[in-house]
């Protein structure tokens, strides 16, 4: 077996590839442009041309690679079959096997967020743990579940996508899935901005938020630290929904850990703190609660859960 295996995080903008030791240590990280035209068609081609070349610079064979991972931004089924990538165009594809046929080596793939889960149970804030659910609240709300120390991608590739769980019945405006009153309409940091501007528009209240030009998830979370009290409503409604979601999700797989990553994850212990106030109103049947942390990895999640990824069997 080989020494080396290498992760790939295939993303709508870039690729993020990493080297790493069949023991976790990242030896060298790089990217490449996502060439989205023709349906991403050269996307595979393009990451084989750059392994190959940086296997040649290192004077790497294949035998010395364990295997390779990758994560897409997709449903992914457990046999590798990839249902659509609307950010890359694909569609009915194995791009797993395709790379695996141009470079000779053992490729597996999953869902981004899944893997992003699995590299954050590996080396990061779910280290230590066979049982990790984390929850990544970015541009959108992307969700990755690992029991007994595997992704959990189920029969249609959709396990894990808990940016759209509905928590709000009543929405009446729609989510980018189709659906109305999906979490990520609310936890996202679109969503935070989205619920923010509702509550500017509602209130009686002074806030700080109305002299902003452009407001981000940052200005809210940041202006409820310093009490401007329609930023704090803001973040509590993100809480709620969140606390709603990680309680019901609890008594479904009742995980170690629930670990928060993504951009609004920058806001720290305010977020943490209220996560556990709703999950505690909410998960009544036990005293005995999942911790809840922040994400270590960052944006190297996805290229730590890939390579982790490549070395299960």
């Amino acid at each position: 077996m080989g020494k080396y295996c290498i992760g790939v995080d295939v993303g709508g903008t870039s690729i993020k590839m990493g080297l790493f030791t069949t023991e976790g240590e990242l030896l060298e990280k790089w990217e490449i442009p996502t060439r989205k035209e023709n349906n991403g068609s050269g996307i595979i081609q393009d990451v084989a041309d750059s392994i190959r070349e940086k296997m040649k610079e290192k004077n790497m064979d294949k035998s010395d690679l364990a295997g390779i991972g990758m994560g897409v931004p997709g449903p992914t089924m457990a046999d590798g079959h990839v249902i659509k990538c609307v950010n890359l165009g694909w569609s009915e594809c194995d791009p797993a096997e395709e790379l695996g046929q141009l470079l000779g080596v053992s490729v597996k793939i999953g869902n981004d967020a899944n893997v992003a889960a699995l590299g954050e149970k590996w080396k990061g804030g779910g280290k230590g743990h066979d049982d990790v659910v984390m929850l990544t609240l970015g541009t959108g709300v992307g969700g990755g579940v690992i029991l007994g120390g595997r992704m959990v991608a189920g029969k249609r590739g959709v396990g894990g996508e808990l940016g759209h769980i509905t928590v709000n019945p009543k929405e009446t405006e729609f989510c980018n899935c189709g659906n109305r009153g999906c979490l990520e309409q609310y936890a996202s940091a679109t969503g935070v901005v989205r619920v923010a501007k509702k509550l500017m528009e509602e209130s009686t209240e002074e806030t700080s938020l109305s002299k902003l030009s452009e407001i981000t998830a940052k200005d809210v979370f940041d202006l409820a630290k310093a009490g401007d009290l329609v930023a704090e409503q803001a973040v509590e409604v993100l809480g709620e929904y969140l606390g709603l979601v990680i309680a019901n999700v609890t008594l479904t797989v009742d995980p170690d850990v629930y670990v928060i990553g993504g951009g609004v994850s920058k806001a720290g212990e305010i977020l943490i703190r209220v996560i556990e106030k709703y999950y505690q109103k909410y998960l009544c049947i036990t005293s005995a609660r999942a911790r809840i942390v922040l994400a270590e990895l960052g944006n190297e999640a996805g290229i730590y859960g890939a390579a982790k990824l490549a070395l299960q069997e």
